[in-house]
């Protein structure tokens, strides 16, 4: 059975993730990633956003407070994924993690994104990425999507911050 594809306005709204310990969720998505906090329902939940929206992330301890990760070989959340608006901005995410001295799992290029993979104080599996301009999304000779995975220059990322503030800087 052939179905019409879904509508291409169609977009993930937000994730909600069970945590074990909500303060300590907290200080890694809004102390580190920079989320912020749209409400908070004392130490059972709270709501986190980019931009104001009413929230990307939600956070709970209904079922799982004082609770540990699944185990190996289970099914349930691969990773949550966060999109940057651009390259600069992952860059200022990696740099984040550095200050905080949280470590990568992994760091790729897609050829149509850049990503960067580590995992959140409960072991949820995160990506933080930007997509690069649909023009620039590799092609097969066919003209079908080509991604791959490569490693990512971490240092030619962290660049893009010199080359964002100097872009941005008042000329003397």
């Amino acid at each position: 059975m052939t179905q019409a594809p879904i509508n291409d306005g169609v977009r993930i709204g937000h994730v909600h993730l069970k945590v074990a310990d909500l303060d300590r969720a907290l200080d890694f998505y809004c102390g580190v990633l920079g989320f912020e906090l749209m409400q908070r329902r004392g130490p059972q939940a709270a709501f986190i956003s980019a931009g104001g929206y009413h929230h990307h992330i939600g956070l709970n301890t209904w079922e799982s407070r004082g609770g540990k990760p699944p185990s190996a070989g289970t099914t349930g959340l691969y990773h949550l994924a966060v999109l940057y608006p651009t390259r600069a901005a992952l860059a200022d995410a990696l740099q984040r993690l550095i200050a905080a001295n949280i470590p990568l799992e992994g760091a790729s290029d897609h050829g149509v994104s850049e990503a960067l993979y580590l995992r959140d104080p409960d072991d949820n599996g995160v990506e933080l990425y930007w997509d690069r301009p649909r023009e620039q999304w590799p092609r097969s000779a066919g003209g079908e999507l080509a991604m791959f995975t490569a490693a990512l220059d971490l240092i030619g990322l962290l660049k893009e911050l010199e080359l964002s503030s100097s872009a941005v800087a008042p000329a003397e």
